[in-house]
């Protein structure tokens, strides 16, 4: 098989930017290596750019003198790297229309995911005592003396909220101004919650969960991020992971929320031995394994998901959230350029599998 092409869908404002190059931390070059080493020709496209009647796109493609946008025939294989709203009905219908599509949906609910996993006996034991809304709320209180308060949609850290006791049935609730942008915490009564807390949860929904008391470099709490993709071959691999460091004084670690990339290895030796470190990432390892495979039982096209594990301070893993879209760039910023590079060569090394498979029918 010769030189083919392959979709990658972004979203408008990332698209935007291609002939100038600016894309912002998704890396044009990576996908332009990657792509080389397998034959193929990355097209970067958008979804209502691709004509379905005709069977053709606009796309671009890197020449000579830069990115141009050419009309082509729509890819056999695409990857999704956008993020569309759920009554956007056109990638059903691309989807009927032929091409192979993987991460076709990568926005899942945090309920969502804690459900299915949660159906699986061996997963189970990995996952943070949870409940949902305003009566799930009421539960955990009784139960747990820290909560972590989760938007089920939300991403980047948006509406992330802490209540922790602080006794005589006080508690410290936290959560962020996003006029200000800063972080602040106010004192309420459990018997008598505030109309604004309440009001959040009603607004959308939300999960309530006991706070996994993470292991800490000088006293910042962090968990990891690892990145399981499906590669050549179609099986699922771990391709690597990094740590992602709490700012001073916070509890939440997304980088886009002012927490800091590192070198895993850093930060679990920072806490424990070295040996006990190099089992928990073994744990870490093999835990997002599992969890990509339990979840490719129920959520069909999956395949490049970054998963956050934390660490307890006595070196248990759990399970934090699922990331169908990951950001890649966190390798960057903890200085693993190799990784980094790597994330973006095993999407297309599975997307060259794709086109291969589907040529032999």
């Amino acid at each position: 098989m010769g030189r083919k092409n392959v979709g990658i869908l972004l979203n408008s404002s990332m698209y935007r930017g291609i002939p100038q190059l600016k894309t912002g931390q998704e890396s044009l070059s990576n996908y332009e290596d990657a792509a080389s080493l397998f034959s193929i020709t990355p097209c970067f496209l958008r979804l209502e750019d691709i004509d379905m009647y005709s069977g053709f796109c606009y796309a671009y493609i890197k020449e000579s003198q830069g990115y141009r946008k050419k009309v082509i025939p729509i890819p056999g294989v695409i990857h999704n790297r956008a993020i569309y709203s759920q009554k956007n009905t056109r990638m059903d219908q691309l989807i009927e229309y032929g091409p192979t599509v993987f991460n076709s949906c990568n926005r899942y609910g945090k309920d969502v995911i804690h459900k299915l996993l949660g159906n699986d006996p061996e997963l189970l034991r990995f996952l943070p005592a949870t409940e949902k809304g305003i009566s799930g709320l009421k539960i955990m209180m009784s139960r747990f003396p820290d909560l972590i308060l989760k938007p089920c949609r939300g991403s980047v850290g948006n509406g992330v909220m802490r209540l922790t006791h602080i006794g005589n049935g006080k508690w410290s609730w936290s959560y962020r101004l996003r006029s200000v942008g800063r972080w602040v915490s106010v004192t309420v009564n459990q018997d008598a919650l505030p109309k604004q807390l309440l009001a959040r949860l009603t607004a959308v929904p939300y999960l309530i969960q006991e706070r996994i008391p993470l292991a800490e470099v000088t006293g910042r709490p962090f968990d990891l991020r690892v990145t399981v993709q499906r590669g050549w071959g179609g099986e699922w691999q771990v391709t690597g992971l990094f740590a992602k460091l709490a700012p001073a004084g916070g509890f939440v670690s997304n980088i886009a929320r002012g927490g800091e990339a590192i070198s895993s290895s850093f930060a679990l030796e920072s806490v424990f031995s070295k040996e006990k470190a190099s089992g928990i990432r073994m744990s870490a390892v093999s835990l997002g394994l599992s969890i990509a495979r339990g979840l490719d039982r129920s959520l069909p096209g999956l395949a490049d998901i970054g998963l956050d594990i934390g660490i307890t301070g006595d070196g248990r893993p759990f399970f934090i959230e699922c990331n169908g879209r990951d950001q890649r760039y966190g390798f960057h910023k903890a200085g693993l350029t190799e990784t980094w590079k790597d994330s973006y060569s095993r999407p297309m090394g599975y997307a060259r599998y794709l086109l291969e498979r589907n040529e032999r029918g």
